[in-house]
């Protein structure tokens, strides 16, 4: 057999010689041999190729511990977690360019579009639905803050009550745009514990909540659990919430596919949630510019689990005022069999100075 001295093994594998010692420590890449009365490591040939993928999974930022895991499974489960991996690192990257873009938007001194005028009408609606006995849902709407939360658990009314409710405080507070996410990401930490408050302390009582706080040039997101946010605009609907479900995230992870989502037997099953253990879960915030015309929909599942978006968007766009289309919104579930509560909030972006 042939041996290939560290040096020798850290050319070839493209690993410093300083990285195989760590790796040896980690028992994540252990040499072949050792000589018991130098200490010097020996490497072979036919461990270049776990060395090369070692690197290459360094380069695309996995952490040491999730790579020695990796390195233990075949190659097919591998490459499932790669992808995993890779997909969460692209979520958590979606939001921070986001942030980046707007911080980029404020420090260049380009002309800006006078949206003094603009403001939000706006309705919310929640039901019971035609199969729960309570509705555990709260929907509100005011001049600044639109909010949807859908509780869970034997607390999951008073959860989610307690949640918005601890958000509410934004609807009559003036707010610079450049400041809207630190005080978001403040509240969700009063929201917090508000629920644990209200759940008295236990993990099986908890709510979602998705909240768009209005600035006057735009709205400010913050979102966590299952309950959506949608924005018609052009007559083109986009969904700008992602789920933190078991659910999504086996199909961002390439484990099941969209069509074989629709019957899974565990559609809701979330990952992350405001939970009354006061557990602290990262909320996903984000800036949206705002355009006259824009329509925002927010909703629990009960709605967008049994109405498809194609039917969301038609009655967004056939209806026109607010308050019309959150009821339409809510027949349609109704229709459909509401097997959960079901909330919307509906909020037009409107130029006051418009005839």
């Amino acid at each position: 057999m042939e041996w290939l001295t560290i040096g020798a093994f850290a050319r070839a594998s493209r690993l410093s010689p300083k990285a195989l010692r760590l790796y040896d420590e980690l028992d994540l890449l252990r040499p072949a041999r050792v000589d018991p009365d130098t200490g010097y490591r020996y490497y072979t040939a036919g461990q270049l190729e776990r060395a090369r993928l070692v690197a290459w999974l360094r380069r695309i930022g996995m952490p040491l511990a999730r790579i020695r895991d990796v390195c233990a499974l075949p190659p097919a489960a591998a490459a499932r977690e790669i992808r995993a991996y890779w997909a969460r690192v692209e979520a958590e990257t979606a939001a921070r360019r986001d942030l980046a873009a707007f911080l980029v938007d404020q420090l260049t001194a380009a002309p800006r579009k006078d949206t003094s005028m603009l403001e939000l009408r706006y309705s919310a609606h929640s039901d019971p639905g035609l199969v729960r006995p309570a509705n555990q849902d709260t929907a509100y709407a005011g001049r600044r803050l639109l909010a949807v939360a859908d509780g869970f658990g034997p607390d999951g009314r008073s959860a989610s009550s307690a949640a918005v409710e601890a958000l509410r405080f934004l609807d009559t507070r003036e707010l610079p745009a450049g400041d809207v996410l630190d005080v978001l990401q403040d509240a969700v930490h009063g929201a917090t514990e508000a629920v644990r408050d209200a759940a008295r302390g236990t993990a099986e009582a908890g709510t979602t909540l998705t909240a768009l706080l209005w600035t006057g040039s735009g709205l400010a997101l913050v979102h966590i659990g299952d309950s959506r946010a949608y924005l018609l605009r052009d007559g083109g609907l986009f969904r700008i919430t992602h789920d933190h479900t078991v659910l999504q995230s086996m199909i961002d992870e390439g484990r099941l596919t969209a069509e074989e989502a629709v019957t899974h037997p565990r559609p809701a099953l979330l990952l992350k949630a405001l939970t009354g253990d006061g557990t602290s879960a990262q909320p996903d915030l984000r800036l949206h510019d705002a355009h006259p015309g824009d329509r925002y929909l927010l909703c629990s599942d009960g709605l967008s689990n049994v109405v498809p978006d194609d039917r969301i968007r038609h009655l967004l766009s056939a209806t026109e005022a607010p308050d019309e289309t959150v009821h339409a919104l809510t027949t349609a579930a109704t229709g459909a069999g509401a097997p959960d509560n079901v909330s919307c909030v509906v909020a037009d972006v409107v130029d006051r100075t418009a005839v």
